[in-house]
């Protein structure tokens, strides 16, 4: 047995103290729809709602032979990891200093206060995460304490390595396939390296948010890139640049076996979850489910395991992911209608709807023109393809329009 299998297997021992292992359940629903026998790592029912905790409880239990000045934590993350760090200083007595951003949602640093109580203090700094950072570096530096990486640490890696420790023994063998969410590569390096050392004919699949692929620009460029023009929509998977020692887990992994997820597939994967199964998942815990159509005929018939990383949803965040979800299936389109300035122009419109169109949106964006006016609509219907009947009738009915739905420019100004 290797040392990183002694040191996992350790790690996953040590957390009994605090917590029993996350549930892995069959889910009848999805092992109907594929065909396969699909399993789920539920860390979405952790003490925190994320894997974040096994990296975070390790990184502190092996350093905890350091003198009591030395025992002070300091992270910078607006959501899970946060919590995973509050959670353990709380459990082991030893002070931590949590950097986020001051655009922090209120409900995440409640629960990130909640979770650390007298042991935990928390700095609201910068408008984005990398101000948070570096902001966070420089207090390690000057205050000597140390600095927890959300996946880029060998501790954290080995925390997180406890998730397939728990599967093999809660499955009862090494399943034919693992679906996993890659963000920094903590988790996917973790479980990776210890499937691997274990010697299972495992195949892995490694699943990043599209507006995040930072693994597979790495694995493009031979080694880590920082990604311009973050999409943060996945927030526990955005990560610009990948960790170095977890890509030194992953350097080998074939390309084609990192699949994309585009972010607003995503969302119907989370409201297919949450209203066919009444499971919460959080954007980047959906990403090894939201991927099985692209899997479906490599799986047929086998054992799948799908890691759902993380239920730290914001409720607030439902009409937005409705609305992406919509977006992606055709279901919802915007469009600029030039309409004539007569009386009975609007009447004519509308009957150009069909039974399944319903208005969404209807405003008037411009009302000095003599002839025409622009009105921004949004149309919802139940079938993609009722679009382009819709878009017929209006043609033949003389009006004009722009559909603005895939153009993000004017999305972001009008929508």
């Amino acid at each position: 047995m290797t040392d990183f299998q002694t040191a996992a297997q350790a790690a996953t021992q040590a957390m009994r103290a605090v917590f029993p292992p996350t549930p892995l359940t069959r889910n009848a629903y999805l092992s109907d729809r594929f065909g396969a026998d699909i399993w789920l790592k539920r860390e979405d029912l952790s003490p925190v709602r994320s894997y974040k905790i096994r990296g975070a409880f390790t990184a502190m239990r092996k350093r905890l032979d350091q003198p009591p000045d030395q025992r002070h934590f300091v992270c910078a993350s607006a959501g899970n990891h946060a919590q995973g760090v509050a959670f353990a200083c709380r459990h082991f007595g030893v002070q931590g200093t949590i950097f986020m951003p001051v655009t922090t949602p209120q409900q995440k640093i409640m629960k990130t206060r909640a979770f650390g109580g007298d042991q935990v203090e928390i700095r609201l700094v910068g408008d984005i995460f990398d101000q948070s950072l570096s902001a966070a570096q420089a207090f390690c530096t000057q205050a000597g304490a140390h600095f927890l990486s959300p996946f880029d640490d060998a501790d954290v890696i080995e925390g997180q390595a406890s998730v397939a420790v728990e599967m093999l023994a809660q499955l009862g063998r090494a399943p034919d396939m693992v679906v996993l969410p890659v963000g920094g590569g903590g988790l996917s390096a973790g479980v990776t390296r210890y499937l691997r050392a274990m010697g299972t004919q495992t195949a892995l699949r490694y699943v990043e948010p599209a507006g995040g692929a930072s693994l597979r620009a790495a694995l493009q460029q031979g080694g880590p890139v920082t990604l311009q023009g973050l999409d943060s929509f996945v927030d526990g998977a955005s990560v610009a640049r990948i960790g170095e020692h977890t890509f030194a887990q992953l350097r080998d992994v074939a390309f084609e076996d990192v699949l994309i997820a585009p972010e607003n597939r995503i969302c119907i994967t989370i409201l297919d979850m949450l209203n066919v199964e009444g499971i919460v998942l959080e954007p980047a815990g959906a990403l090894s489910v939201d991927v099985l159509p692209a899997l479906a005929e490599q799986i047929v018939g086998k054992t799948v395991v799908c890691l759902a990383s993380g239920g730290n949803f914001d409720f607030e965040r439902l009409p937005e992911v409705k609305e992406r979800a919509m977006r992606y299936q055709g279901t919802k389109k915007y469009m600029m209608l030039r309409l004539p300035q007569r009386p009975g122009a609007l009447r004519d419109f509308l009957e150009t709807l069909g039974p399944e169109d319903d208005i969404a949106r209807f405003e008037y964006l411009k009302k000095t023109a003599r002839n025409f006016g622009t009105v921004l609509i949004g149309i919802e219907t139940t079938r993609p393809e009722n679009f382009a009947t819709l878009y017929e009738r209006m043609a033949a009915q003389g009006f004009t329009f722009t559909d603005i739905t895939e153009d993000d420019v004017m999305a972001g100004f009008v929508i």
